[in-house]
């Protein structure tokens, strides 16, 4: 059996790999993929075999029958379920015996910004009559590392989140569990919230800065107009800065709150929490 492995060269896909080796997988059980097989070296150094899968021209013969595959979602918002289309047709006509996707926590949600087009790809893969498992993931702790930064500069963590929470996770425990579900059995059919036991504000946030900084850092809460703005002074382009505000309005709205066990079970310990995490930062 081969574990395949799709955006291998990303942040996420690569510990993926990382993760399925310090299980004792063989280097050569698993296949690391990516658009770009010049950024695969460092793992084909390690014995890993790698191969080129593009998204949007997917070659079905670098999938086997009887491949376990892990669909790393595209960063590509708006393409992505076409993309992801691409692959499951492809690992359909291959024969893989099971399909892992990274979908997102709450994916039912008709509002949540990122959702839509993870639920798109779950019914594709569902209607596929492939045997599949979704890591529902959730917001990635990472995401805060520039509010670190700001809050290291200038004593505040601005955002148009008002009071409402977030369960986020890091990026490397969820690679983790994702290698867990890989490279052992009873998975079929599995939809795993992968979230956090607790969920935090950005007041706490802002606290747990101040803590790790060792100097006060206040929360700016501010309306999602003025938010959008200051992104907007700040240099990022409307989309970035639109995509931005509509999360943190999920946020707000209570859409990323949600907290549970699946993650915890898969890793057979508790998930670190913001607190634990923040500190390696510094």
């Amino acid at each position: 059996m081969t574990i395949v492995v799709t955006a291998a060269s990303g942040q996420l896909g690569r510990l993926v790999v990382e993760k399925l080796l310090e299980r004792g997988v063989a280097p050569g059980d698993v296949l690391a993929t990516a658009r770009d097989t010049a950024k695969l070296q460092v793992l084909a150094d390690r014995g890993v075999r790698t191969a080129r899968l593009d998204y949007d021209d997917v070659d079905a013969s670098v999938l086997s029958a009887g491949d376990v595959l892990l669909l790393v979602s595209s960063s590509a918002v708006g393409q992505r379920a076409r993309q992801h289309g691409n692959v499951v047709e492809a690992a359909k006509a291959a024969g893989v015996a099971r399909i892992v996707y990274t979908s997102v926590t709450n994916v039912d949600s008709p509002t949540l910004v990122v959702a839509p087009e993870h639920k798109v790809t779950e019914e594709l893969i569902e209607a596929s009559g492939l045997p599949w498992t979704f890591l529902r993931n959730g917001w990635y702790t990472e995401n805060y590392l520039p509010a670190f930064g700001q809050a290291a500069e200038r004593g505040q963590v601005a955002a148009a989140a008002g009071d409402g929470r977030v369960s986020s996770v890091e990026r490397a425990e969820l690679a983790e569990a994702a290698a867990v579900v890989l490279s052992s059995e009873g998975h079929d059919g599995a939809a795993y919230e992968l979230v956090g036991q607790e969920a935090w504000t950005h007041a706490e946030l802002a606290a747990v800065f101040a803590d790790v900084l060792g100097r006060e850092v206040a929360y700016a809460a501010l309306p999602a107009d003025t938010y959008r703005e200051v992104l907007l002074g700040a240099g990022l382009d409307e989309g970035t800065a639109g995509f931005l505000v509509a999360a943190d309005q999920n946020i707000l709205d209570g859409e990323l709150a949600r907290t549970g066990d699946d993650l915890a079970t898969l890793l057979g310990r508790a998930p670190r929490t913001i607190a634990q995490t923040v500190p390696t930062w510094a």
